[in-house]
């Protein structure tokens, strides 16, 4: 690596700030970072929305990053303003019209100003489209005629037309003007938005030099993307998964974060994804902030955690490429203590899988499912992929593969609760009664008594109780139906019986947890662990018990202070030992397990 050991320290410098930086104040700007901070390596923009930087003006930057040994690469963001003369277009951010051609060659002449000036750089996450010109109607209707697609969409239009400027412009210009050069695509963090307006991971991996993962989640309640904050984490993986060892690193900003938690836990996550550079955008918008110094402290006690941890695992849930269904449900289970890893292949090999709405984009998943069940797979689904699988079912003149392995059916219903009944976590048997705090509302997934047992988990309304958590068996093995709450963060306020009931059937490497919700954990494969509890303004320090099959002892990594290093069991279960944890809002502690 560079000046940490686990990951190198990157910033982005854009375009505008190119165009006008001036020797003294990139100095004096410099000298902040370096206060607080060891930075490897400076992307520095010559395009970004119609600025164009001369030759002379990045010179003038290179040579005075790489006076302080700070490495130099390149970068673009494909945003363009109207043609002086031209109608304007209806595009958001100002992204190109790829049929344009007066677009087209100011791509062009950004793409080789910035091959001639680097070997390397990156493409910021503009790189899509969304015109919907006369033009690009027209040649959409073209290509969806040609191809056999009736429903007007856009996304294979896009794909196709976003892999063609890659390969003939985007690269092939880079490379004409610069054989060395390598180019870098980001993919951006709206994952299940990908395909609607061009990006196509799969094959784009295949294309560019490398990769890289945008994990800016930032303040949820003041964005419209939908973003959880364990993105910041499943991202990288679902990426590093799609292109092993190629997925550079990952890009986070300060917009939007109120709480300054919000920014360093982008950070985190990033980290404990095992990124191998984290980005932090940009260097303008950071210089004299408080957010450096917040990092900079950090980022010590961040590579001394990440020396004692191997590769992250979890739960593999399957999200095909191009794929769409519950919005990011993933990463609110990921949020709550479900250690979820996402994957574009189907995990056929994997002891227990995820599947979610998203996941029945697959059109042959109900048969990969019945196939993994019968053989002894453990696969939990959500409500939102057996809905799907059912209505499907509906369809098919013989008896799907769905109907085969589980009563359950979907009658359209829903209803909202406040009281529940659930199976005790830790194996005692019968039932608990369950007060929460907030009404919930899901929908009713019916069942045939004793051929689907649905006590594991459910809610109560007036005399009727309704299943949360459902097992059929099938083969040699089982499918578990886990039923969402309409609205995914309400998954952290499900009472802690119910929610702990939840995560038993998510054991990963023998640990599960006991307790309330907005907590992570994160598992690797050498017996090491992160728990991790948000910031948030209502958010407070918990206890959370921890289930760990044979252990004998935890030993803590970091964040020693408060308490001994050691920590022993509180009680043994079985084969289980249970640890008593205190998880701290917005401090992460890292744990070794003694077995």
């Amino acid at each position: 690596m560079g000046n940490y050991r686990n990951f190198e320290l990157a910033t982005y410098f854009v375009a505008q700030g190119t165009e006008h930086a001036e020797r003294e104040r990139l100095e004096k700007d410099i000298t902040f970072f370096e206060k607080h901070m060891r930075l490897d390596k400076v992307y520095i923009e010559a395009y970004r929305d119609g600025s164009f930087a001369s030759e002379e003006q990045v010179r003038l930057v290179k040579e005075v990053f790489e006076a302080h040994g700070i490495k130099t690469e390149g970068g673009i963001t494909t945003c363009v303003p109207t043609p002086e003369g031209d109608e304007p277009k209806q595009r958001l951010f100002n992204t190109f019209c790829y049929n344009d051609e007066k677009m087209l060659a100011r791509l062009d002449k950004a793409i080789e100003l910035t091959a001639k000036s680097f070997d390397a750089f990156i493409i910021d996450d503009f790189y899509f489209t969304n015109c919907t010109c006369d033009a690009c109607r027209s040649q959409k209707d073209a290509y969806n005629q040609e191809n056999g697609i009736k429903d007007g969409s856009w996304e294979r239009y896009r794909i196709q037309k976003m892999n063609e400027i890659s390969k003939d412009h985007m690269i092939g210009i880079a490379k004409a003007v610069n054989p060395k050069c390598k180019v870098t695509i980001k993919f951006p963090n709206w994952m299940e938005s990908f395909q609607e307006t061009g990006y196509d991971p799969q094959t784009e991996s295949g294309l560019f030099d490398a990769i890289y993962t945008g994990t800016e989640t930032r303040d949820p309640r003041h964005t419209d993307q939908h973003l959880p904050r364990y993105l910041s984490y499943s991202l990288m993986r679902y990426l590093e998964a799609m292109a092993p060892n190629r997925n550079g690193g990952g890009w986070f900003d300060p917009f939007d974060c109120q709480i300054t938690e919000y920014y360093l836990e982008q950070a985190y996550l990033t980290a404990f994804a095992k990124s191998r550079e984290l980005m932090m955008f940009c260097f303008q918008a950071l210089a004299d902030s408080m957010n450096v110094p917040a990092l900079g402290y950090q980022l010590e006690k961040l590579d001394a955690l990440l020396d004692n941890l191997g590769t992250p695992i979890g739960i593999p849930c399957y999200i095909p490429n191009a794929s769409q269904g519950e919005d990011n449900v993933q990463d609110f289970l990921g949020m709550n203590g479900f250690p979820v890893v996402t994957t574009p292949f189907f995990p056929a090999d994997a002891p227990t899988i995820l599947l979610t709405a998203s996941s029945f984009c697959d059109k042959g998943i109900t048969e990969k499912l019945e196939q993994f069940v019968a053989n002894g797979g453990k696969a939990i689904v959500t409500s939102g992929f057996m809905r799907l699988a059912l209505k499907e079912a509906e369809k098919a003149e013989e008896m799907p593969a769905i109907t085969r392995m589980t009563s359950i059916r979907d009658r359209g219903r829903e209803v909202t609760v406040r009281d529940f009944f659930t199976e005790y976590a830790d194996g005692r048997r019968g039932m608990k009664a369950v007060k929460g705090t907030e009404d919930i509302t899901f929908s009713v997934m019916e069942f045939r008594n004793n051929a689907t047992w649905a006590a594991l988990c459910k809610g109560v309304k007036d005399t009727e109780s309704y299943t949360m958590l459902a097992r059929d068996t099938y083969g040699k093995g089982e499918l578990i139906t886990l039923v969402i709450p309409d609205a995914f963060s309400e998954i952290g306020k499900l009472p802690e019986p119910v929610l702990s009931r939840m995560r038993a059937e998510f054991r990963m490497n023998g640990i599960w947890l006991e307790g309330e919700g907005n907590v992570s954990v994160f598992p690797y494969d050498n017996d090491t662990f992160i728990l991790y509890n948000y910031a948030d303004s209502a958010a407070y320090d918990v206890d959370v018990l921890v289930h760990i099959k044979g252990a004998k002892a935890l030993k803590m990594l970091n964040n020693v202070w408060w308490g001994p290093s050691e920590i022993k069991p509180l009680y043994q279960l079985g084969d289980e030992a249970v640890f008593r944890i205190r998880a701290a809002v917005a401090r992460y502690t890292g744990y070794q397990i003694v077995r």
